[in-house]
């Protein structure tokens, strides 16, 4: 234990220069360097008279690249669903679209606009601003004269 000469206080006490120690937020999931980490740990304190099995390292070399692997087709497919979604509202503009009210009644209205601010795309009907989860289906409108029939004699 150091003791600081001037306050005769012990560093260890105060914190060095910091009033209390800075603490990390641990991470809530294992990715690459963390592996690495336990990989280099466990090399550097194995037993010198029985070290680890090549076998088992390769195994686990072979573990991260797969993780890896995983997580980037992850990525890839959620931001291909982002797309999609995207593609999706987009295309329902100048469409008639129906969904729920606030109390539960099924509205429809012409889709205007759409805004990709958020994690899911917003889709403007009327004066409604509505989630692309929230329509329940697209109305097509009859073109005119396509579901009339004239009697013929």
């Amino acid at each position: 234990m150091a003791v600081d000469p001037i306050t005769g206080a012990d560093s260890a006490s105060t914190g060095g220069i910091y009033s209390t120690p800075p603490t990390r937020t641990p991470k809530q999931s294992l990715d690459s360097e963390a592996f690495m980490q336990l990989l280099v740990t466990q090399l550097r304190n194995q037993d010198p008279s029985s070290p680890m099995d090549t076998n088992q390292m390769i195994s686990q070399t072979t573990q991260l690249a797969m993780m890896e692997k995983l997580t980037n087709m992850d990525t890839t497919a959620q931001e291909g669903f982002a797309l999609q979604m995207r593609q999706a509202a987009a295309a329902l503009i100048g469409h008639t679209v129906s969904y729920l009210d606030k109390n539960g009644d099924t509205q429809t209205g012409l889709a205007s606009s759409v805004s990709y601010a958020g994690a899911v795309p917003i889709v403007t009907v009327g004066d409604q601003k509505l989630a692309l989860d929230a329509i329940l289906g697209v109305v097509t409108p009859a073109a005119a004269g396509a579901g009339s029939t004239t009697p013929t004699a």
